[in-house]
């Protein structure tokens, strides 16, 4: 059944859409901090490939695709329209940071949180689907793509280094606020229990992706490792912080999107007078 009563699953939005919440979150998490600490400019550049990513896998979705200019007529009302807008400034913030034009990584830093806080409220702005209108989604949506940002300049800088100390604390603090992000937004839609099906298997995987690396972060925050192990644990946590998150914004775009349906308080019946 497309419609009725029942909850049925959204088919407007598909695993493309779901690229841009992934490609996004990952690009804007990476931009923040490799910003704040201090990371080498490459990362900046890094993290802007991954938006750019996200919006071109969005920008295939569209069934006219060369009417994506559109997107920017309506800021007033539309998280779309501001996440666009924010787009570009976040390139030429990001361009002029590897120039090395003073304070531009803090100001990229700034529009990367902006743009991941546009495309959480974007989610939260559809009002038809619970698991998606549900306010706790918001903070949960950034903190996963910080830790996914986190996870991936461990990852990456694990190829030419271990991980510093603040590197790695900052790892832990994001995954612990995703870890907690997720308790309170599972409890508030419970009672969407279609979505909460299909949610509930991707949140085991998120779960496991988000407490182990958790685990590595701290063992690596506190312990002395041989700089070999280190480095082998940082690709490790790096590469299930990225995958946990992933995971569950494609189920939540893709599986979870169930519509509410709706209440029909009388039914029609021939032959019967209305009362």
């Amino acid at each position: 059944m497309s419609f009725g009563p029942n909850p049925w699953q959204q088919q407007s939005w598909d695993w493309r859409a779901a690229g841009n919440f992934i490609c996004g979150g990952v690009g804007s998490g990476l931009i923040v901090c490799a910003a704040l600490l201090s990371a080498p400019g490459w990362l900046l550049l890094a993290g802007a490939l991954w938006v750019g990513l996200g919006l071109g896998s969005v920008w295939l979705e569209i069934g006219r695709p060369w009417r994506a200019m559109h997107v920017y007529f309506n800021p007033r009302t539309s998280w779309m329209s501001r996440e666009a807008i924010v787009a570009p400034l976040l390139f030429a913030a990001v361009f002029a940071a590897w120039l090395g034009v003073p304070l531009m990584s803090y100001v990229a830093a700034g529009l990367a949180a902006a743009f991941v806080f546009c495309q959480a409220r974007i989610l939260q702005a559809a009002k038809g689907i619970p698991a998606w209108r549900e306010p706790r989604l918001v903070p949960l949506i950034v903190a996963t793509g910080l830790a996914e940002g986190a996870g991936l300049l461990l990852l990456l800088v694990a190829f030419i280094g271990a991980a510093t100390s603040a590197q790695w604390a900052a790892f832990a603090l994001t995954l612990l606020a995703r870890a907690l992000a997720w308790v309170p937004w599972r409890e508030r839609i419970r009672a969407a229990r279609p979505a909460l099906i299909a949610l509930d298997r991707a949140g085991v995987v998120f779960r496991a992706c988000t407490l182990l690396p958790l685990a590595i972060a701290l063992l690596a925050v506190v312990a002395s490792l041989p700089a070999d192990a280190a480095r082998g644990l940082q690709m490790v946590s790096g590469v299930l912080a990225v995958a946990g998150g992933a995971w569950f914004k494609f189920t939540l775009v893709t599986r979870g999107a169930f519509n509410q349906g709706f209440a029909l308080v009388s039914l029609p019946v021939r032959g019967v007078r209305r009362s």
